[in-house]
């Protein structure tokens, strides 16, 4: 069994499979959305999409070493308390797992050179924190999904 995550889901066999579960990820979160709020997502989400096709497997697939890094030490915490559920493990720690993988788009978006990017990032970063808390659960599914496939 592989022992970190960038093992699990980095590996060059694995990766596209990981890459295309991250899609129907955001895909499932998106379409949950609900209220105004909600609405204004899926329509900048469907915009995006229309505009760029193939940009969310791609920012999946450029930022997901910088994800596992961030999720490195639950997974290792996770581990070593014997977890079932990496989901249940991350949502009980909400807080600081939305933090760590905030961090990794907060850097990304600081250090582009386009203000569109930037524009556009600073109008979706208030709500992220609560986004990314409500993902975490799906997001633990996953990980526990190619964890077991190693």
């Amino acid at each position: 069994m592989a022992d970190t995550l960038k093992e699990i889901l980095l590996d060059s066999s694995r990766r596209p499979a990981v890459v295309s579960d991250f899609e129907t990820l955001v895909d499932a979160e998106v379409s949950d959305k609900g209220g105004v709020s909600g609405a204004v997502v899926k329509t900048g989400f469907a915009a995006v999409k229309k505009i760029k096709p193939g940009i969310i497997p791609s920012a999946v697939d450029t930022l997901l070493p910088d994800f596992a890094s961030a999720l490195e030490p639950f997974y290792g915490d996770y581990r070593a308390k014997g977890g079932n559920d990496f989901g249940a493990y991350l949502s009980s720690r909400s807080d600081e797992a939305s933090d760590a993988l905030l961090s990794v788009t907060d850097s990304r978006a600081e250090k582009s050179s386009r203000d569109s990017i930037k524009k556009v990032y600073s109008k979706l970063r208030p709500n992220g924190k609560k986004n990314v808390e409500e993902a975490l659960p799906r997001l633990g599914q996953l990980i526990d999904k190619h964890a077991a496939a190693v």
